[in-house]
């Protein structure tokens, strides 16, 4: 999907123009990749608009930042704030929120000590990400490896990461497919290229643990909630690769993908090649909850002060 801009973005604690938030092409994290991120929905129920998990995508946000050595000199509380105010005074919603902590101009040196750390979030239209339908998704096991333990650390959502997961999603595109899936270094099915990975066998949700260089992710743990709510059995366990081709179902979680049923591994189909029933009753559960059909019993949803509806299509 294309870009839309909106008005302003909140950079270090001011909202300024979109045209104006600006990087020197010699900051830092240009040449090195120096940045940790979240992406974060902003759904439209009829009480108004609410951003998904606001706490625990900034609290994502800051480990990231933590973990990579960024002094961050706004709080949590800080920033939640700063991301209510940028969807409000914007009037865009739904939409997508993008924080981001960056490393910028500074030092031309790998080491980025004398760089400041640049703390920017803006927001701006965003619609399904995988498919537009409701049919699920062709994908592959891509040849590219996950990054390994002890070299990037995939707890972090660092900017550098996403180059494995360009590589990952750009192989996947040109032979065909929506979505490649990577595998560890051990070959246990890690994630795609922006989702983590489920799959349905004998009535049993599995999804790979941290371990097997995954991504803590917040719409994955909130399927996880869900499914224990539902009584589905769950087991966080080392996935082999074959075991996508004999799944009786399989889906996709995300900010982006949000829950995404997949239809086919390297073209082998999964189950029947339709959305199976346990993949449907959380779709059910999850879209309910961020659409406002259904109460918000894990306070997930966080509203946006606004002074007037003024929702975007999408």
């Amino acid at each position: 999907m294309a870009l839309q801009k909106t008005d302003k973005i909140w950079h270090n604690g001011k909202l300024i123009r979109w045209d104006d938030a600006n990087i020197h092409v010699m900051s830092h994290v240009i040449h090195y990749g120096s940045s940790v991120f979240e992406g974060i929905r902003c759904y439209a129920p009829p009480s108004g608009p609410a951003i998904f998990r606001a706490d625990d995508h900034i609290q994502r946000l800051l480990d990231s930042a933590k973990i990579y050595r960024m002094d961050v000199s706004f709080s949590k509380e800080d920033l939640v704030s700063a991301m209510l105010d940028v969807v409000g005074k914007n009037a865009v919603w739904p939409c997508y929120v993008r924080p981001i902590i960056l490393r910028g101009y500074g030092d031309a040196g790998v080491s980025p000590n004398q760089c400041p750390v640049e703390v920017y979030i803006a927001n701006y239209p965003w619609g399904k990400y995988l498919t537009q339908d409701d049919a699920g998704v062709d994908v592959c096991i891509s040849s590219w490896t996950r990054i390994a333990p002890n070299t990037l650390p995939a707890l972090a959502k660092a900017g550098a990461n996403y180059m494995n997961s360009q590589l990952i999603r750009m192989e996947a595109t040109v032979n065909g497919y929506v979505e490649g899936i990577a595998l560890d270094t051990n070959g246990y099915v890690s994630e795609g290229s922006g989702e983590n990975v489920f799959v349905v066998r004998n009535g049993i949700l599995q999804t790979a643990p941290l371990g097997n260089s995954v991504l803590p992710g917040i719409t994955r743990d909130s399927v996880l909630k869900l499914a224990r709510e539902l009584g589905i059995p769950v087991i966080e366990a080392g996935i082999p690769r074959e075991m996508l081709y004999i799944a009786d179902e399989a889906f996709f979680t995300g900010t982006a993908a949000e829950v995404t049923p997949i239809r086919s591994v390297d073209r082998i189909p999964v189950g029947n090649g339709n959305v199976g029933p346990i993949t449907r009753a959380l779709q059910r559960e999850f879209f309910g909850i961020v659409r406002g059909e259904q109460p918000d019993r894990f306070n997930w949803l966080t509203a946006v002060p606004v002074a007037s509806k003024q929702p975007v299509g999408v």
